[in-house]
């Protein structure tokens, strides 16, 4: 009897992973998670699903959106996430990482109607402390008007 061959399946022209310069060499790092479809947030809609930070890299990164792409490509519609990560110079005795995360989810916030992104778990009682004295208010709602297309 003769065996059929198996079908491979995937192998698509988009990359499933890519790592920039940027992902590498870096430990503290703020990375976003867009969908190819855009989630609703009231009457506004974003492709951003998560706004994460890590201490330990790019691997951190990864094993997080292997965590939260089972999630995001459930979702109706969505058959593809993007990771894009950001990085800030450091400063003395100011942890710049977790400074930037959380402007951009206050800045989000601002864009959305008070909302975070869907699979944030941290973020709905955040207010604006110091954060717009390191960063510019328009340059962190600029981040995240990048991904309302």
């Amino acid at each position: 009897m003769k065996k059929r061959r198996a079908t491979i399946a995937g192998g698509s022209r988009d990359a499933a992973v890519t790592v920039t310069r940027i992902a590498v060499g870096k430990e503290n790092l703020v990375y976003v998670i867009a969908g190819n479809k855009r989630a609703a947030y009231g009457k506004f809609k974003s492709r951003i699903v998560y706004i994460g930070t890590t201490k330990r890299g790019i691997s951190r990164v990864l094993g997080s959106v292997a965590g939260k792409a089972r999630r995001a490509l459930a979702s109706h519609g969505t058959n593809r996430i993007e990771v894009h990560v950001y990085s800030v110079r450091p400063r003395q005795n100011v942890k710049m990482w977790l400074k930037l995360e959380r402007g951009l989810i206050l800045a989000f916030k601002e864009l959305y109607g008070d909302y975070i992104p869907k699979y944030n778990s941290q973020g709905k009682g955040f207010k604006w402390a110091d954060e717009d004295a390191y960063f510019a208010k328009a340059g962190l709602k600029n981040v995240i008007r990048r991904y309302e297309s």
